[in-house]
């Protein structure tokens, strides 16, 4: 554990957010949340109704929380480095790159907006 490089803890971390990104966001891991949520419909002030997806259980909670989530899946990526590094190592390597892609995205997405608007404020 003391031989961990900072590039090493940050291929963790990046790793980590790509899977809890993964579990609690993303269109193709939704078969596995859909059993644990339920709809519940929420009427406004203005009489509007509003059908939410909520948890059913602890485990929809765990499956929907980006905060829960990020705990175990930061408990898999360490334990999976540490115990079975073969294993694990090629894993983290994926998940990391593709945690740095989505954060690079999310910073290009932002500034392609922020151009948008900063041009439509010239008109």
């Amino acid at each position: 554990m003391e031989d961990l490089s900072w590039l090493t803890y940050v291929m963790l971390i990046l790793a980590s957010y790509r899977l809890t990104h993964l579990i609690v966001f993303d269109k193709i891991t939704e078969f596995i949340r859909k059993p644990f949520m339920k709809n519940k419909k929420i009427i406004d002030e203005k009489g509007r109704v509003d059908v939410k997806k909520v948890p059913k259980s602890n485990v929809g909670y765990l499956l929907n929380c980006y905060w829960c989530a990020g705990i175990w899946c930061a408990i898999i990526i360490g334990l999976g480095y540490l115990l079975i590094p073969k294993a694990g190592t090629p894993v983290i390597f994926i998940l990391s790159i593709a945690g740095a892609q989505a954060i690079l995205e999310t910073f290009v997405g932002i500034g392609t907006k922020l151009i948008g608007f900063l041009s439509d404020l010239k008109k």
